[in-house]
């Protein structure tokens, strides 16, 4: 009887500290691919004793479908710009309580009352940056200035286009002189075409691929996001990086809560830690992509904020434009993409 009561105890001993371990605090948060310094989710658990469950994504589409179905839920979720503002439109997302984060105050006014949240009420800047071309200057003999440039028969199997449908649409839409948030089909459908007509000259659809194949030399021109260049030209200082003179998009990603959000506490916790200038150097140097805080960039060195890729000049965004969402729009745009693809 004795030996069966140890038994007993013991038992139940383990079983209370399995029920502690149970029992801790959990943020899931879903984020792109190597956006983030992965010290910075550590540093978050040891101050607060939260534990993170971190995911990854490739494309805005790819989150809103996997969000859309209702399968999962996740505390904080990082998407575009265009994106936030088809979440709000559908209702995927709650409103954040800016009093538990205020560390929303470092945030520079500039990226603060854009189209797709204009009462920054259902987000929070991360990063931003700029789409344009990462070139391979020693492979490259003429001047590159222009989007035209990827549809030089020249460099044939020698380009990258972004595997990104609101990306690639974009290059093709500027190109033609259009806007890259058009709702005019006939518009859309050019852009398309013109697409397929380049698909000979194109080497791979990359995402995240992108940047180490033109660190390698394997291709002379890629349609890329800043930070991928800023990465890439500090590896290989043969590569240099442009915003094409007819225009590009500006771009955000942000901090939202999804409406089936299961510890919002936590994840307001979450944002305003990511808005700390130590976290917000820490994931500037680690990623490539521009911060929002102007006392964070203080802290940086000169080559750093001397980094056009990095900060551009007014002039350079005053040519380059933010997405936006239209429900119409973007059947549009996923039939043209999926012609695209499917050639």
């Amino acid at each position: 009887m004795k030996k069966a009561l140890v038994i007993l105890l013991s038992v139940l001993i383990v079983l209370s500290f399995v029920g502690c371990a149970n029992d801790k605090e959990v943020l899931n948060v879903y984020n792109w691919g190597e956006y983030i310094d992965m010290a910075v989710i550590d540093m978050f658990e040891d101050e607060t004793g939260i534990k993170v469950n971190y995911n990854t994504f490739t494309t805005n589409e790819d989150m809103y479908v996997k969000l859309s179905k209702g399968r999962v839920s996740y505390d904080v979720v990082f998407p575009s710009d265009y994106m936030i503002q088809r979440m709000i439109e559908e209702d995927m997302l709650q409103k954040i309580n800016m009093v538990n984060v205020p560390n929303y105050l470092k945030v520079d006014d500039v990226h603060k009352n854009l189209p797709y949240d204009p009462n920054n009420e259902y987000s929070v800047p991360y990063l931003w940056g700029t789409v344009g071309i990462l070139y391979n200057t020693t492979m490259v003999s003429d001047t590159v200035d222009s989007w035209d440039i990827l549809w030089n028969e020249k460099y044939s199997q020698k380009i990258f286009m972004q595997d990104s449908q609101r990306d690639s649409m974009m290059v093709a839409l500027i190109k033609l002189g259009y806007s890259q948030n058009t709702t005019d089909q006939a518009q859309i459908d050019e852009a398309m075409n013109l697409l397929i007509e380049q698909k000979p000259l194109v080497l791979g659809y990359l995402v995240d691929e992108v940047k180490d194949k033109m660190v390698q030399g394997e291709g002379a021109l890629a349609v890329v996001w800043s930070g991928e260049a800023v990465d890439a030209m500090s590896m290989n200082e043969d590569l240099a990086y442009v915003i094409p003179k007819e225009g590009s998009n500006r771009w955000v990603d942000g901090m939202v809560i999804p409406k089936n959000a299961k510890n919002v506490s936590a994840a307001e916790k979450f944002i305003n830690f990511m808005l700390r200038d130590d976290i917000m150097l820490m994931n500037a140097n680690e990623t490539g992509y521009s911060i929002t805080s102007q006392s964070a960039i203080d802290q940086l060195d000169d080559e750093w904020k001397s980094n056009l890729a990095a900060f551009p000049t007014e002039e350079m965004l005053s040519r380059c434009s933010v997405f936006e969402y239209n429900a119409d729009a973007t059947v549009m745009y996923n039939k043209a993409w999926t012609e695209v693809t499917a050639h």
